[in-house]
């Protein structure tokens, strides 16, 4: 399944992307479950970032590999790629994408996930557009809004 969400900010592509760092990352995070962070290397490839997720009565772990990184004139992006995901899910594919758009730019959270199972996947879509809707005001409050 995939989710693309678009958030458009008034600073440059460039300022903007590099600007996802720990500090933006924890700003990131959802109000539940509670994110325990454990490492954040960056977003480099080969880079690791392995968050607890605690639910209240259960934690889970989650840990992405960054697998891919590039800038160009007119966007840059990097990829987490899942590597121990918390149940259900099975695949985790997060491309970070910040592209050119005027004096401003655009960040796109584009995640493709997969249960193992489609009516769970389609089930689950309605909360990864909360969650990850979640960010918008964020972006906007560190990098302008449009």
């Amino acid at each position: 399944m995939k989710v693309h969400l678009k958030t458009a900010v008034a600073q440059d592509y460039l300022k903007v992307f590099n600007s996802f760092d720990e500090q933006l990352f924890r700003k990131l995070a959802p109000p539940y479950p509670k994110l325990k962070l454990i490492r954040f290397d960056g977003s480099e490839p080969g880079d690791v970032v392995e968050v607890e997720l605690q639910t209240g009565f259960k934690s889970f772990r989650w840990t992405s590999l960054i697998t891919d990184r590039s800038i160009t004139d007119t966007e840059a992006y990097f990829i987490d790629q899942g590597q121990e995901l918390p149940p259900p899910l099975r695949q985790w594919h997060h491309k970070h994408l910040v592209t050119k758009h005027g004096n401003g730019a655009i960040i796109h959270d584009i995640i493709t996930y997969s249960t193992g199972f489609k009516l769970l996947d389609l089930l689950m879509y309605p909360l990864m557009r909360l969650q990850f809707g979640m960010r918008k005001p964020v972006y906007r409050r560190m990098f302008g809004k449009v």
